[in-house]
């Protein structure tokens, strides 16, 4: 684990596919440990029980469903939350889930907002932790090892008009850090500048309407 922010760690990398790397991240507060995404390293439960364990556990997209959610809940009687669209898809790794389908904010610090196209469940989330407002993209927004900004899109799977429209109100945000699940480079986290937001997002659209 390595501490990034006054209260956020991320896990060691993993490596889900050639030239890709994803970290899960927990967010340590008092009223109980927030793990983002997922980790299958084992190796990092004892540091994360060190940190206080997990009271909840959100998943970005279906992407991250591996049997680690299983064990990550058994080893903290953590609660795993997943959007409503892929629910059934945690059915037989952890049948004892919740799920959301609507965006909302939770104790004035953590928002949840439903971001379809990358796949029809896809989430970011928003904290507003001790560093800022941590923006986590999941897979729908992604920074390259190039730095360029670019939206998973998979022709056939993703939907294209429901992308554009996420990635349109992402664009209206005002977030300090991004952090993605999967990214290529040295880290899934960038710290932005004033106004560069909007930028970023573009790009990404950008990019998208050419595909």
């Amino acid at each position: 684990m390595r501490q990034i922010q006054p209260d956020l760690w991320e896990t060691e990398p993993e490596f889900p596919a050639p030239g890709l790397k994803t970290h899960a991240y927990l967010w340590v507060r008092p009223d109980g440990n927030v793990l983002l995404y997922n980790t299958t390293l084992e190796s990092e439960l004892d540091e994360i029980e060190r940190l206080g364990g997990v009271r909840h556990h959100y998943l970005s997209h279906q992407d991250e469903i591996a049997s680690s959610l299983r064990t990550i809940r058994d080893r903290f009687g953590s609660t795993l939350h997943i959007h409503a669209s892929e629910g059934h898809l945690l059915d037989e790794v952890v049948p004892e889930h919740e799920t959301f389908s609507d965006r909302h904010v939770i104790d004035g610090e953590f928002e949840i907002i439903p971001t379809p196209g990358h796949t029809p469940g896809s989430t970011c989330f928003i904290v507003h932790g001790a560093g800022g407002q941590y923006l986590f993209t999941g897979d729908t927004l992604i920074r390259g090892s190039n730095g360029h900004w670019f939206t998973a899109y998979f022709d056939g799977f993703s939907d294209y008009d429901a992308l554009v429209n996420t990635l349109e109100m992402l664009s209206t945000l005002s977030p300090d850090i991004i952090i993605s699940s999967a990214f290529s480079g040295d880290s899934g986290v960038t710290v932005l500048g004033d106004d560069l937001w909007p930028l970023c997002v573009n790009e990404a659209l950008d990019g998208l309407r050419r595909s």
